[in-house]
């Protein structure tokens, strides 16, 4: 375990390391080219005490640190890298996303056109690609979004199958509070999951520059054999603290 944060901790040094170069770097960069100005960095690192992916464990119910950090032009096209330690899988215990796509919006609706490649550093065979398409809107306080993730037939997936999850979600910012009010809900079905279907329910508070989070995360999923393993989609609570810049 504390191999892993220290993996998972030294890349979110590197990153910050990076942001923190940036405005030096776009600050020579805008000399012999104006349109530096038209990127920007963001970034972060959060502290789960849980790594849940679509309501199933993938840290065995314990701490994970998630680094990121995302690259944008003003022209809507963004890429970026996200990681997290996870439990040990034929020798890995890391995942590294590497993301990248198109976000935009029209009227009252914004839209994201991306796809993902899920890398597992030393256990490559479980490596597979997933596109993903969302839309958003807002309602007075609350936002509302839905999203369509399909991964194709490839060597990763279980039985060579495909595998396509749809989810919602929502958000209610509480008026004159840092607090807002957070839910999901989603369904899977192909390599991944079996008609399974997840649910969450939590409340974030942004507290002197960091995000504190709390919810309730669980899932239909009923895997026979280990106890242990079927678990790991069952009931459980979730905490996070992170910052970002």
């Amino acid at each position: 375990m504390r191999k892993q944060i220290f993996k998972l901790a030294a890349i979110g040094v590197a990153m910050q390391a990076l942001a923190l170069s940036a405005p030096a770097m776009a600050q020579d960069a805008s000399k012999t080219d104006e349109s530096a100005s038209e990127f920007s960095l963001s970034g972060g690192v959060t502290a789960v005490s849980d790594y849940r992916f679509r309501g199933v464990s993938l840290s065995n119910k314990q701490l994970a640190i998630q680094p990121t950090l995302t690259v944008k032009h003003s022209s809507g096209l963004y890429a970026g890298v996200w990681g997290s330690n996870i439990t040990p899988n034929a020798g890995d215990d890391v995942e590294v996303d590497l993301y990248a796509g198109y976000a935009g919006g029209a009227g009252p609706i914004t839209y994201d056109l991306g796809a993902t490649y899920y890398v597992y550093p030393g256990a490559s065979g479980f490596n597979y690609a997933e596109v993903t398409g969302k839309l958003g809107t807002t309602v007075g306080p609350a936002s509302l979004g839905a999203q369509v993730s399909y991964v194709p037939e490839q060597g990763a997936n279980t039985g060579n199958l495909d595998n396509i999850y749809v989810g919602t979600n929502a958000a209610l910012g509480i008026p004159t509070t840092p607090f807002t009010l957070n839910a999901s809900v989603g369904y899977e079905d192909g390599a991944f999951g079996n008609e399974k279907i997840d649910w969450s329910l939590g409340v974030t508070a942004n507290v002197v520059g960091f995000t504190l989070g709390a919810s309730y995360v669980d899932t239909n999923r009923n895997i026979p054999g280990s106890p242990i393993t079927r678990n790991l989609g069952g009931a459980g609570a979730v905490f996070s603290v992170g910052y970002s810049f």
